[in-house]
């Protein structure tokens, strides 16, 4: 039996390798720790990202969203572009079940539902007004009271006295077509009062009152020509909402300062729609069986049976913008013969050459001379005795915007017949007595004699 004592190189090689094995089994447990490690962090990464996606979204503005079909776009589309309707939109966090998005709708419809005039019980009248305690104005239908909303929001509370069909129509009229519309340039109606004991309409406050007190009155503020053009394209805009963008046209029927109202920043909002009439666009035209309006703005074809459109407006803005540029009524007998009807001295004016003269005499300053032009222009335009020459409401704004060129208006008065010297009725052929019978000139109850001019008679001037 022999035995052998273990050689150095032996005893190297067994501590060798079991280092080696000690390091192997170390790098293995790291190299799983990394993985480890790398795994939770990536993982913490993309939970990062995805919060911020979320965060992101919801961060988004409900103007900034697209529709999602092409059904929500249409519906987007619906209502008229001249209507702005605030809709409260909840966060997407919380519309996570059917509670709150049927919370949500109601919001949406509760909104839509506001733009619509809402019917006044006589009690809430009472508190709305304080037991009427503060009149605006009063006049032939009534009293007009200040009011305000539970909302604090003011408003003017018109009260009809009478209760006869009269007004009854008018107050259908004023509902049936303000209710129906929204425009920055027409003044807004809230609601109504429709009682055996009551009849009111609630609009807004508009706090500079009517242009005729700024025009004619005790408030006259001397508004200068540039704002006065303002106000004009302003009106027009509103009168051609109601002609060319409504859905059913609406004809007002009674345009004239009285009825225009000024707002703090005497912004214009047409006003009194109480006479005011629904037409299809297809068939507009209807046949005047009973003088409407007001003498003096009305156009020619409302005092007869003939054929009355919404080109009647277009007549009686014209008035008001002579008023407007020469800051006094359409008639004045205190002025010479020449120059009582001022759309006939205008137009001689204009004819001969000598409108700034006109212009001058209104007061109206050399800086100003071009604006005051235009609008005479536009006034002579609109004044036609064919309604089928008067422009469109929207041609108004556009040449009152200085938008396109405005052409030399033609001879506006055909309705001035001529009369020969010391020629009596029997005298005169068939077709003169006819002419002259049709536009005989009346006695004008408001300004107590009818108007010649050289050889003209002018019917029905007021």
């Amino acid at each position: 039996m022999s035995f052998r004592f273990p050689s150095p190189s032996d005893d190297f090689q067994t501590q060798a390798q079991n280092e080696f094995d000690h390091f192997m089994e170390w790098t293995v447990i790291a190299s799983i720790a990394s993985g480890l490690v790398g795994l939770v962090a990536i993982i913490a990464i993309v939970y990062a990202i995805i919060q911020c996606l979320k965060k992101a979204g919801e961060a988004i503005p409900a103007y900034a969203q697209l529709p999602s079909t092409e059904n929500d776009h249409k519906a987007s589309n619906s209502f008229p572009s001249t209507r702005e309707m605030e809709v409260v939109i909840a966060p997407a966090s919380t519309v996570r079940n059917s509670k709150t998005e049927f919370a949500t709708m109601e919001r949406f419809l509760s909104n839509i539902n506001k733009e619509k005039p809402i019917r006044f019980s006589p009690e809430e009248l009472d508190i709305i007004t304080w037991n009427y305690s503060t009149i605006l104005g009063s006049g032939a239908f009534g009293v007009v009271y200040k009011g305000i909303l539970s909302n604090g929001e003011d408003v003017a509370v018109k009260v009809i006295n009478s209760l006869d069909m009269g007004m009854e129509e008018q107050l259908k009229a004023e509902v049936g077509t303000l209710g129906r519309t929204y425009h920055v340039n027409l003044v807004r109606l809230y609601g109504f009062c429709f009682h055996r004991d009551k009849r009111a309409l609630v609009y807004e406050y508009v706090e500079n009152g009517s242009l005729d007190k700024h025009l004619f009155g005790s408030q006259n503020q001397d508004i200068e020509l540039g704002k006065l053009l303002e106000i004009a394209i302003g009106t027009a805009k509103g009168i051609a909402y109601l002609h060319e963008e409504c859905q059913k046209r609406i004809i007002h029927y009674d345009i004239k300062p009285e009825n225009v109202l000024l707002d703090m920043k005497l912004e214009p909002k047409v006003a009194d729609f109480g006479l005011a009439k629904l037409c299809s666009r297809e068939n507009n035209v209807s046949v005047n069986t009973h003088f409407r309006g007001t003498r003096g703005y009305a156009a020619p074809e409302m005092w007869k049976p003939f054929p009355v459109t919404h080109k009647c407006d277009v007549y009686s803005f014209g008035i008001l913008l002579f008023e407007m540029v020469g800051r006094r009524r359409h008639f004045d007998d205190n002025y010479r013969e020449s120059q009582q009807w001022l759309p006939q001295w205008t137009w001689d004016m204009f004819e001969n050459n000598e409108l700034s003269v006109m212009l001058s005499l209104c007061g109206i300053e050399e800086k100003d001379k071009e604006k005051g032009e235009r609008m005479s222009k536009v006034a002579l335009w609109c004044v036609q005795y064919s309604p089928d020459d008067r422009p469109l409401m929207s041609t108004v704004v556009k040449m009152l915007e200085g938008e396109i060129e405005i052409s030399p208006p033609p001879f506006p008065f055909q309705n001035l017949v001529s009369v020969k010297p010391n020629l009596t009725q029997k005298e005169s052929s068939t077709e003169d007595s006819d002419a002259t019978q049709s536009w005989e000139t009346t006695s004008n109850p408001e300004y107590g004699s009818k108007i010649k001019r050289n050889t003209f008679e002018i019917e029905e001037l007021a």
